[in-house]
Order: C-alpha cells, then sequence, then structure tokens
C-alpha cells in the first residue's frame, strides 16, 4: 500500500491531533518553493505543505479546495494553485464532515459485530447512512450501542489517513478483510481510475475522500433510524440494513436542529393539507394531488399572482398539447436524455410521449411564422399540466409527484438582448421570492458530460450567464457539470422559515434548441440569425412551491394569499341578516370569506376558525349591527374591538392587496 504522506505515518492514535498539526516548514531553497493562492491572497511555500499548515487556515476549516477540487486538509501540497478553505456552513464542508460520520459509524458496528460487510456510506443533506450487511437485522434499540462505540472511537482521536491502492493491492486488501461489497465496487471501476481507501486505526474503507483529519472532530452525532434497503437498489441483490443519522460539530447544533426537525413535523404540508382542507392523496392515482376546494382556491390565487406579474413584464400566455408523437422528443433531444423520465405512450402504431416540459412546443410556435427582430424578445409564458414519470418509492405528498403545472415561459431574443432580458427575470425572481418573506442562494451549474450540441456555443452560453450574475451583483457558487443537456442553468434555492433550502426558480440559458428547431429571424439588416432560448419558472412547480408555502408558513397564509380571508361569525341566529349583509359586501371587494352559521357557541366559533388559521374575525352581535359596526379578532393579535364597517371593509381590501411590486 501507498500511503499519501501526511506526515502521521505510524501514529495508532490521534490524541491531540489539533494540536499536533502544528504549522511546519521544509528546508527547502527559495527556488523550489511554490506559490498559491490561499483565500484570494498570495503566498509562497514549501512544496509538500499541508492545507491545514497554512498560515491562513481558518480556525474551524474542514476541508479545502485546491484549484476547485475538494481534497483533505491534510493533502500535500505538491505545485502552486488556488486554496481555498470549507468550513461546516459550506455545502461541501458539511458533506465532507457527514462522510467521515459515516465512517465513524461503520467502523463501530464492525466493532460491535465483526462479522459485518460493508457496502457504501454517503453523506445526505442533512445527515448521513451507512449500508451494511449482517447476518441479522439491527433495531431501533441497537442504535444506542452503536452511538457508544462511536463516542468511544471519537475519544481515541484516531488519525484519518488517505491511502491509495494499485489495482491488484486493492482488490488484495478486501479480500483479506472479507469485504464482497467492496470487491464488486472496485471490479466496476474502470482501470485507469485511481483507487484510494481511508484507514482510522484497524478499519480501512474503499473511498474517494475527502475526510476531516481525525475521528475526534466529529463532536456531536445521533443516529436517527434502521431500515432495510437492496444492495444497489436492485431486488435480486442481498437486502442490506440501513442506518441513518447526523452530525454536528458542536452539542447545540444538534439540539437545534432536531428542534427544527420537530418543527418541521408540526408543519408537514401533507399533515396540515389535511388539517386544513386542502389537498388529499389516493393510491388509485399515485403521484397526482387531488385539490378540496381551498387547496384549489389556494392554487388559484397562486397561480393569479404569477398571471398578473408576467402580464405587467410583457409575457403573452399561451396552451400547448400535452401528448406528441416521439418524433419530436427526438428532434428536441428528449429522448435521448430524458425518455427515463417520460410515459409513453404505444397506440395505433404510433408511439406518442406525455410532456415533462413546454419548450418543444414553444419552439414550434416560434417556428410557425416568419420572424423578424420586431418580434423580439418573445416571451411566451404556459400553465399548462406536465408529466413525469417518478418511481414509486420517491412520491412524496406535493414534493414529488406525477403530475404537475409550472410558472413556465420561454423568452426568444437575440444575442444581444441576453443581458438585458436576463436582468429583467432576476428581477422578478426577486420579487416573487420576496412576496413570501423569502431569502435565496444561486447555484450556476455548467454543462453535463451528457450535453447536446457543439461544445462553442456551451461555451458562449456559459460565458453569457455568468458575466449576467457578476453585473447583477448576486453571489453565487458554481456547481460544475450540473446543467441542462441543452444549456447551463442557475438554480435558485429559497430559504424557508426553519432555514431549510429548496431549490425552485431555473433560468436556463439555451443555443440548442433553436438550432435543434432551425429557429430563425431576420435582423435589421435583413440577415437571418439564430434565436436564443432563455428557459424560466420561478416557483418551478407550482405543487411543490404550495407544498413549501404550507410549511414555510405553517398553514398561517398571509392575507392576500389565504384561501378563506375573512370568517364572519354572527353572535346568535339573530345577526344571520347583518352577517350575510357583511359577507355581501366582502364578496362584492373580491375577498374570500365564509360565514359560520352554526349554532355553537362564540368560544367555539372563535376557536375553529384559530384552528383552520383564518386572518382574520369579524364578530357581528346586536350592537354591531345597532351601530354599523363589526368586532375585529386577528389570528395573531387577538381582539382588536370593534370597527365602523364601511371604514374597515376598505382598510380589509387594501391590506388584502398582493405585492406585485
Amino acid at each position: 500500500m501507498a500511503v499519501i504522506a501526511t506526515g502521521l505515518e505510524g501514529q495508532k492514535g490521534g490524541s491531540g491531533l489539533r494540536h499536533r498539526l502544528q504549522r511546519v516548514g521544509t528546508a527547502v531553497t527559495m527556488s523550489q518553493r511554490i506559490a498559491l493562492t490561499v483565500q484570494g491572497a498570495v503566498m509562497e511555500v514549501s512544496p509538500g505543505i499541508r492545507p491545514y499548515d497554512l498560515e491562513l487556515t481558518p480556525a474551524h476549516a474542514v476541508a479545502c479546495k485546491v484549484d476547485g477540487e475538494v481534497v483533505d486538509l491534510t493533502r500535500p501540497l505538491e505545485r502552486a494553485g488556488a486554496v481555498d478553505f470549507l468550513t461546516f456552513d459550506d455545502d461541501e464542508g458539511k458533506r465532507v464532515f457527514r462522510h467521515s460520520s459515516a465512517h465513524l459509524l461503520a467502523q463501530a458496528v464492525k466493532r460491535l459485530w465483526p462479522q459485518a460487510r460493508l457496502g457504501t456510506g454517503p453523506a445526505l443533506a442533512e445527515g448521513f447512512y451507512y449500508d451494511i450487511w449482517l447476518p441479522e437485522p439491527l433495531q431501533e434499540s441497537d442504535l444506542e450501542q452503536i452511538e457508544r462505540a462511536m463516542a468511544e472511537i471519537v475519544a481515541e482521536d484516531l488519525v484519518i489517513e488517505r491511502v491509495e491502492l494499485e489495482r491488484e493491492q486493492a482488490l488484495a486488501l478486501f479480500a483479506e478483510r472479507d469485504e464482497p461489497f467492496k470487491l464488486e465496487i472496485i471490479r466496476r471501476l474502470p482501470e485507469a481510475a485511481v483507487i484510494s481507501a481511508y484507514r482510522q486505526g484497524d478499519f480501512i474503507d474503499l473511498c474517494t475522500g475527502p475526510h476531516l483529519p481525525s475521528t475526534g472532530w466529529i463532536k456531536s452525532f445521533r443516529l436517527t433510524n434502521v431500515s432495510g434497503a437492496y444492495w444497489r437498489g436492485e431486488e435480486t441483490n442481498p437486502m442490506m440494513t440501513r442506518i441513518y443519522g447526523t452530525s454536528f460539530p458542536e452539542p447545540a447544533q444538534l439540539q437545534q436542529f432536531f428542534e427544527r426537525q420537530e418543527a418541521a413535523k408540526r408543519r408537514d404540508h401533507r399533515k396540515l393539507g389535511r388539517e386544513l382542507d386542502l389537498v388529499s392523496f389516493f393510491d388509485d392515482a399515485p403521484g397526482f394531488p387531488f385539490w378540496h376546494p381551498k387547496g384549489q382556491q389556494l392554487y388559484r390565487v397562486l397561480e393569479g399572482f404569477s398571471r398578473d406579474l408576467q402580464q405587467q413584464n410583457g409575457y403573452q400566455e399561451v396552451s400547448t398539447p400535452w401528448i406528441y408523437r416521439v418524433g419530436l422528443w427526438q428532434r428536441s433531444g428528449h429522448w435521448d436524455h430524458y425518455r427515463d423520465n417520460m410515459f409513453v405512450i404505444d397506440r395505433d402504431d404510433q408511439l406518442m410521449g406525455l410532456k415533462p416540459m413546454n419548450c418543444p412546443g414553444h419552439c414550434l410556435l416560434f417556428g410557425a411564422k416568419t420572424r423578424s427582430y420586431r418580434d423580439l424578445p418573445l416571451r411566451l409564458a404556459e400553465y399548462s399540466p406536465l408529466s413525469r414519470y417518478e418511481r414509486s418509492g420517491t412520491l412524496h405528498g406535493l414534493f414529488r409527484v406525477r403530475g404537475f403545472h409550472q410558472d413556465d415561459a420561454h423568452l426568444f431574443v437575440g444575442e444581444e438582448q441576453i443581458g438585458a432580458e436576463m436582468k429583467r427575470v432576476l428581477e422578478l425572481v426577486d420579487i416573487v421570492y420576496r412576496a413570501f418573506g423569502m431569502r435565496y442562494d444561486v447555484v450556476f451549474s455548467t454543462r453535463p458530460e451528457d450535453f447536446l450540441g457543439d461544445l462553442s456555443l456551451w461555451q458562449q452560453a456559459e460565458s453569457e450567464l455568468e458575466s449576467v450574475l457578476q453585473r447583477s451583483g448576486l453571489k453565487y457558487r458554481v456547481n460544475p457539470g450540473d446543467g441542462a443537456f441543452y444549456g447551463p442553468k442557475l438554480d435558485f434555492h429559497v430559504i424557508d422559515a426553519l432555514d431549510r433550502r429548496w431549490q425552485c426558480a431555473t433560468v436556463q440559458l439555451d443555443f440548442q434548441l433553436p438550432v435543434q428547431f432551425d429557429l430563425s429571424y431576420t435582423d435589421q439588416e435583413g440577415k437571418v440569425r439564430r434565436p436564443v432560448i432563455i428557459h424560466r419558472a420561478i416557483m418551478g412547480s407550482i405543487e411543490r412551491f404550495l407544498g413549501i408555502l404550507i410549511e414555510h408558513y405553517a398553514g398561517a397564509f398571509p392575507l392576500w394569499l389565504a384561501p378563506e380571508q375573512v370568517r364572519v361569525i354572527p353572535i346568535t341566529d339573530g345577526q344571520a341578516g347583518y352577517a350575510a349583509a357583511v359577507q355581501g359586501a366582502l364578496r362584492e371587494r373580491g375577498m374570500r370569506s365564509a360565514i359560520d352559521a352554526s349554532n355553537q357557541k362564540l368560544g367555539y366559533k372563535v376557536r375553529a376558525a384559530q384552528l383552520a388559521k383564518v386572518p382574520v374575525m369579524l364578530v357581528v352581535g346586536a350592537r354591531d349591527e345597532a351601530q354599523g359596526t363589526v368586532s375585529v379578532r386577528s389570528r395573531e393579535v387577538g381582539d382588536l374591538g370593534p370597527r365602523a364597517w364601511p371604514d374597515y371593509l376598505q382598510e380589509l381590501v387594501s391590506s388584502a392587496q398582493a405585492p406585485l411590486t
């Protein structure tokens, strides 16, 4: 085995590792030194120095990026380059921390059950898991024992070392350790692949890394549950025990995480959807929501908000078919790149596909007539139904469905219009998310391996998109290789009331589909030119966005969005006529209202309105009817006292307007 030099070889334990990892230099001549750009600052260092040893290393760094590649803090630096540090606050830093936590879990299980055989243990968005084969499946009651073993390994502060192996060495090592699943992984690797493993004490695992410097860095963790999972997801393969957990650098962070988890359970949109009479799901139509009257009202308000914004910004709404012959999907490239996610129909010797997106239909509309520069930019919007095949095991309420709608649009522009149109799109994204009180992050995804079209057009598209981002002043991170098959994209991750991130808006710059559909227009000089398409959805799936909003607001929607904005509550049957007149005035002004005409006591009616999360309650009694007032109760504040009805109606209508700017 070839151990990558860390300066820690031969150390069986890691006690006091942070103190042993001291900043050290190597006695070399100045000519041998290399230039590094560390967090933007240029410095000369000795080759072989570890990132951890650099003077500018942050105290809370967990890993680093060297020329964009995430590596261990103890990986020697042999050549000039850019070094940027990652902390637990960075998504990539969290993955490193939690991937090391998965190894910690696996080592503990191997100590307790030496006959265990290791599968794989990835980091997740909020934790980690490890798939392990055991003669007998584990139970939830075993988790505490495993946690104790993990704590012992943390206390040992074992050095985590990277090991690079030749293929035959790797096969021999994991054969000797009787790890059949690791051997299977090695045999599937390309011949030229670099094979690496990580060792901590007597434990070694096949892994590309990177990892923390030692087990002692994992200060706080908890195992959450166990389940079964077939190896590689195939039913013909052995059943593994999948152990889930999460981890943090500090105990307080772990406590806050589980407090948020409990809050998330209370806000679960499936639970609130039932309680608030919004939406249901039935096995007869898996992946397709059933909207109740209140839920449909909520849906239409949200869709109307989007429509009004788009109309103000020069979009034209269209509606296109939801089933096309396969030839269209072959022409657009979806058949080769997206077929597994489509519903396909084979009838009367014709193969057809339900549309998973609107762009091919919009391309047909653009190409249906002769276009000139006067037509551009052409902004086409659509809300028609879309269908994508999702495996049954992945379906999850409104968050993962098979039938949905988008606030979808395609902007056909000239190349010289890209900057201005992208600026308008970014402004629209900001308006929408500010309306819901949501912050957001931006991710710039570049060309994937399985891309469509000419490389030079891709490079042009990426350059244009990055230039727009830089001019906008928005902070963003680059996600290499995760663009759409036809163009680079921006993904917008909204941050909800529980600080959870949800990928929603996507904006894609596409030079490829205009080529596939041979789209053209005539410029001011009479020359035929190719348009560029900006694909754009701000909420994304409206169904999914509604699920996010239900949890963001815990079902207590703001007045402008609430499906029932006002509930009129007559104290006795004697005020039924006055209550009806109040509701009639509300409806005339476009307010969504209901009357509680039940024979329950007032306290019960108020409580029912509170449970239904109605923003405003108007209690009307004999005195209110005589004086022309309403007694106002707010969902958040409580009793606001009597108000003159005509004046308060105007105030209510004004405060219920959607925030369109």
